[in-house]
């Protein structure tokens, strides 16, 4: 006898002479519909309410193609086995979508329709290219929304689990939407997984000092011998810092530690209303402040530094101020993680710089500050198929239990905004792209011009980063006028930083010749199997190989900086 829990039963005789009548009434609709739109496309002209939009010819292209696809789709139903998913569309991943005729022709069906909706935004004619883009964003964001996959009558997983558990995988998940109701945010992680100090950011080390803007931790050395030149990294203010320090294996924390580095970690403070007044200038005078504090505490004339994402941004303002001052030499060198000077090129987040989404911010920080989960929106919207829809499959549909994934628990633990200082990053930035303009941009009273950046550079670019795209981090090499080492490293913006040689995971590519271009980089780079944390590390030693004793100041607490508390500190524990 058959599972009574299959879904659904395959279809009788009667059934498939019932669908072969559907067919070629469908067949002859469609057919009559097409034709029709060809033929008006071709003698009417385009209403004079929309001139230059969308010319006739292109309009008939579009028609004839749909009215193509949309016969071979039908052709497919009636002789199945000819197609196949696309492997890496976890959406459709379950045999049924496949195997089942209905459920097949539903797939194809959405992702015909899907295909045409996105081709539709490209015939635009009289729109500029980042109005463009902002259509193909919002076209790709419906699309997504309008997956069968994401309503129970539509996906045979979720129907065939709601068959076999009496309907409690739905209760379970009305569960997980009211409680995610209630947080205001989409969870990804099981709550009490992971707690910060207990089985995330362990590495050991001590809070050193603390500022209203930052906590600086130093972490205790593992080696007789470090290196004379100490580490200080600069993380996003968007995120919490121990995506550096996840756990044991995948720390670069520690693993830098490892290596001899005296390593120091800036800790943002998440924003509050006495925070309204903070500026772009204070995230850099915190960041001089840090080198001068680490300077001063090991009797040291400069530091190794890394800024990434937002902060690399900052750190790259940072060393023209310096530049501008005469203090160059305070930064032995800088690293960049993922970090962007030119946003010419910087993908999709521009489609939340026009002037409609910046009037939409200002009626969200009423207390001077941005509620972190409105950020967090954001960058799963940049990734919504993997980040929101499938987990709302996962776990309101099907009401799966939580993984219990580090990273996952930190994407959603968010940090507020300063909301003068993201206002002014999104419109001076993103939008006007002055970092790039020589004195366009006044920083602790220095006109900046990175031109002036002669410091030796390491960058570090995600081949498929959606966030600051490859091109976009490229753009570095355009504008100091130091020695700079690029380096593009397989994954994206998380994975491809956090990546530690034990795993053996992804690859990168290096190219010593002179180019000027990224394109130009990867048709003449070298891949290398494996992390590129040996590589920089490589590259550090080669700026001065130099090592002291790991005592005295080298020992959080034991020098000039009394210890505070022991790491991770208080501000990354702070909502």
């Amino acid at each position: 006898m058959a599972d009574q829990t299959d879904v659904p039963h395959p279809p009788s005789l009667e059934d498939m002479q019932r669908w072969t009548w559907v067919i070629g009434r469908a067949q002859q609709l469609m057919l009559e519909h097409g034709v029709e739109m060809a033929m008006k496309a071709a003698e009417a002209p385009p209403p004079a309410a929309f001139p230059n939009m969308m010319d006739s010819t292109a309009l008939t292209r579009a028609a004839t193609d749909f009215w193509s696809d949309s016969l071979k789709l039908w052709q497919r139903f009636v002789t199945p086995g000819e197609a196949g998913a696309d492997p890496k569309d976890r959406r459709f991943a379950a045999p049924e979508w496949r195997q089942h005729p209905l459920y097949d022709l539903i797939r194809q069906t959405y992702l015909t329709i899907a295909d045409h909706m996105l081709k539709s935004v490209d015939l635009l004619d009289g729109v500029d290219a980042a109005q463009k883009e902002r259509l193909r964003f919002a076209t790709r964001t419906v699309v997504e929304a309008m997956s069968p996959s994401n309503f129970v009558l539509t996906n045979p997983e979720v129907m065939k689990r709601t068959l076999e558990t009496g309907g409690e995988n739905l209760l379970k998940g009305l569960e997980h939407l009211l409680r995610d109701l209630r947080q205001g945010q989409l969870s990804h992680v099981r709550q009490g997984a992971f707690e910060v100090g207990r089985n995330l950011a362990t590495t050991p080390g001590k809070v050193v000092k603390r500022t209203p803007l930052y906590e600086l931790i130093q972490y205790a050395p593992t080696t007789d011998q470090v290196f004379e030149t100490p580490l200080v990294i600069f993380p996003p203010w968007i995120n919490r810092f121990y995506i550096l320090d996840l756990n044991p294996e995948k720390s670069f924390i520690r693993w830098a530690v490892e290596q001899g580095l005296s390593v120091f970690m800036v800790s943002w403070k998440s924003a509050d209303a006495s925070m309204k007044d903070v500026i772009w200038d204070d995230y850099v005078a915190a960041q001089i402040d840090a080198i001068d504090t680490i300077g001063e505490a090991l009797d040291v004339k400069s530091v190794h530094a890394i800024g990434y994402c937002v902060a690399g941004t900052t750190l790259a303002a940072t060393l023209a101020v310096l530049a501008g001052r005469g203090e160059a030499d305070k930064v032995r060198s800088a690293t960049f993680f993922t970090a962007q000077v030119d946003f010419s090129h910087a993908g999709e987040l521009k489609n939340f710089v026009d002037d409609e989404q910046l009037k939409l911010l200002e009626g969200l920080a009423p207390d001077g500050f941005f509620d972190g989960r409105y950020m967090a929106a954001t960058f799963n919207l940049l990734r919504g198929r993997d980040l929101i829809w499938n987990y709302v499959v996962s776990n309101y549909l099907l009401g799966n239990d939580y993984p219990a994934f580090d990273l996952l628990h930190w994407n959603g633990d968010t940090t507020n905004l300063p909301a003068k200082w993201h206002r002014a990053y999104l419109t001076d930035l993103y939008r006007d792209n002055k970092l790039v303009v020589p004195n366009a941009l006044t920083v602790l009273g220095v006109p900046l011009d990175l031109r002036d950046v002669t410091t030796p550079t390491y960058v570090q670019a995600g081949r498929e980063d959606h966030i600051a795209p490859a091109e976009s981090v490229w753009k570095i090499t355009d504008h100091f006028d130091g020695p700079v080492r690029f380096v593009l490293a397989g994954s994206g913006h998380i994975a491809g930083v956090v990546n530690p040689p034990s795993t053996g995971k992804y690859q990168y590519w290096t190219n010593d010749r002179p180019v000027g271009s990224l394109d130009e980089f990867v048709a003449g780079a070298t891949e290398t199997k494996g992390s590129w944390w040996p590589d920089w590390i490589g590259w550090i030693e080669a700026r001065g190989a130099e090592k002291v004793p790991a005592e005295g100041a080298r020992v959080p607490g034991a020098g000039k900086l009394p210890a505070i508390e022991e790491a991770p500190g208080s501000y990354v524990r702070a909502s």
